[in-house]
This record gives C-alpha cells, structure tokens and sequence, in this order.
C-alpha cells in the first residue's frame, strides 16, 4: 500500500501525461482540442487510475470522444508507462466529469431562485406592517394595568 502523497503526485503525472498526449501525440479526429482532462485519481495500491475528463460539444461528440479515448488507451498507458517510472503502470479507466453538468443544474436553480425572490419582492413592494409601526408597550403608557406592578 503507498501513501497518499505518491498517490498524489502519480495521480498529477497521470493528468498531466494524457493531457499533453492528447494535446499534441494523438492523431484521432475525435480527440481534438475539445477534450479536458480535469481529474485524475489513483487507487491506493497504484494499479488503477481513473482519469476524468469533459467534453466540449453536444452528445454525439461526448460519445466519439469516449470512444476516442476507449481506443486511445493503449498509448496513453505507455505514455504515463514510461513518463513515471513505476514498477507496475497503472491501468487507465476513463469517466466523462459530471461536473459541468452540475454547475449548470445549480446555476439554474439559482435563476429560479432569484425570479422567485424578484416576484416577491414585487409583490410586497406596496405592503404595509398588519400592526402598528412599533409594537412595543413602552413605560408610561395608557396600555398598562394598575394591578401588573408590584408595590
């Protein structure tokens, strides 16, 4: 078992290995420049590694560019291979990043969020108090009973 700083620091590697890889090593149409690595995580034994990725366009590019990087796999094992050094390379699992799609679901919500503030802030722009203006007894006042107060 390694520690977590190696892990880290092959899991940066990684990342950092198939990004320039794809950037400039592979030929493959559907690998342009559209493709991001994001993340890279590597189990704790080192043998496995899941590199996580986004793709700029609509469905039909995300699912040519998982299948780009399905048979692109090979080379970019042997370009990590020989970039670490490691005894054992670790094998590559690619996972298309949620998190686009996150962001946007949030900020969506948070449109909603803001017209449904605006609506009510309309609705409640010429709103008067039910009571008075301040609802407080103050000392002195008619309001008070005799009996209340303790001699």
């Amino acid at each position: 078992m390694a520690d977590n700083a190696r892990a880290k620091r092959l899991a940066d590697l990684i990342r950092e290995v198939v990004a320039q890889k794809l950037l400039r090593g592979i030929k493959d149409p559907r690998l342009g420049s559209h493709v991001t690595i994001t993340d890279t995580r590597v189990t704790g034994d080192l043998r496995e590694a899941t590199v996580f990725y986004t793709v700029y366009g609509d469905d039909e590019e995300r699912k040519a560019a998982a299948a780009g990087l399905e048979s692109a796999k090979g080379v970019l094992r042997s370009a990590v291979g020989a970039a670490a050094g490691v005894k054992f390379t670790p094998t590559l699992t690619f996972v298309a990043d949620a998190l686009p799609d996150t962001a946007r679901t949030i900020d969506d919500l948070l449109d909603k969020a803001r017209q449904s503030d605006e609506k009510v802030r309309e609705v409640s722009a010429g709103a008067a108090y039910a009571g008075e203006a301040d609802p407080y007894r103050k000392p002195g006042s008619e309001d008070e009973t005799d009996g209340d107060t303790a001699e």
